[in-house]
């Protein structure tokens, strides 16, 4: 009550602000300019970079072409081959990441003894940065003294040790694979949020109506998970899409084109090529597509949840 009063004694100016919108503006003003200077100001200069022909081989020429860059990008063959290798991997990924979530998420769902260390274990992935994560897999896959060559050799599944990495067929499936290990814990934290939201009573209920495990699990389990399906098929997507670093590390693109996708594309254009304007347009393509497709998800699981 005196707060109020003090509030309403203190003189009001014409045009002034009410004292706590003049604080909130105070305080987040600070975060605002970092943000304008940290993320909205490139996002706007790399657009203003991609109409303009700018290639460090060629200093002081910058000539302005429009959108003939997106116009190059959307007619090279290279691109559309990079497109489809980014839709593999990423098909392949979330679908795995989901399944294995899920499972993972079932289990730690169940109340048995080591179930917290086996949670906490869980985790580790996750908590690898994926440089670390991406080195790791390539002692794994290498074809002299990796752990995968030597467990397949000692179990009789190989005769000599194999060339994974270097293998056309095979590479992008086992960076896919590197992928997905470190994102399945995220994905299993998010599906067992949504499995302790199902209420006991309704799963009680169905089992005193005789519904058995499978029953219960397709009529009850999997509908409840919609919204959190949603979530991980959205954040998933967007990862897999834009992902960079496991391509960089495991493969650097090879062997050839194989793993050429289309982050790795505007690598390549933009610090090896030195194309900056011809990247900063593969990046804005690939922008916009993430964002298309994870609003399409978004609106077609939104009407089903």
């Amino acid at each position: 009550m005196r707060a109020t009063a003090d509030a309403a004694a203190r003189p009001k100016l014409r045009g002034a602000l009410p004292y706590d919108e003049c604080a909130a503006y105070l305080f987040v003003g600070p975060l605002a300019i970092v943000l304008l200077a940290v993320a909205v100001f490139p996002i706007l200069y790399s657009f203003y970079i991609s109409l303009f022909s700018l290639k460090l081989t060629r200093p002081g020429r910058m000539p302005f072409v429009g959108l003939d860059n997106y116009v190059l990008v959307l007619s090279d063959p290279q691109f559309w081959q990079a497109v489809e290798r980014t839709a593999f991997f990423s098909v392949v990924s979330v679908v795995a990441i989901a399944l294995l979530a899920l499972m993972a998420a079932l289990l730690l769902n169940q109340d048995f003894p080591g179930r917290r260390a086996l949670s906490a274990v869980l985790l580790v992935p996750w908590a690898i940065p994926y440089v670390a994560n991406a080195l790791m897999w390539k002692w794994i896959y290498d074809s002299n003294y990796g752990a995968l060559n030597g467990l397949l050799y000692q179990l009789d599944f190989i005769n000599s040790y194999m060339v994974w990495l270097g293998d056309s067929d095979k590479t992008l499936a086992l960076i896919a694979n590197a992928f997905v290990w470190k994102e399945v814990p995220l994905a299993t934290i998010l599906l067992l949020v949504g499995l302790k939201t199902i209420p006991a009573d309704l799963t009680a209920a169905a089992k005193v109506d005789g519904a058995n495990t499978l029953r219960r699990f397709f009529h009850i389990t999997l509908p409840s998970l919609k919204s959190s399906f949603a979530l991980v098929g959205v954040y998933e997507t967007m990862m897999a899409i834009r992902h960079f670093d496991l391509f960089f590390v495991l493969t650097e693109g090879g062997p050839g084109d194989a793993s050429h996708v289309v982050a790795w594309r505007i690598y390549v254009e933009t610090f090896r090529n030195l194309s900056f304007g011809t990247g900063a347009a593969i990046a804005y393509v690939l922008a916009l597509a993430t964002l298309a497709l994870a609003y399409a998800i978004i609106r077609a699981l939104a009407q089903r949840i």
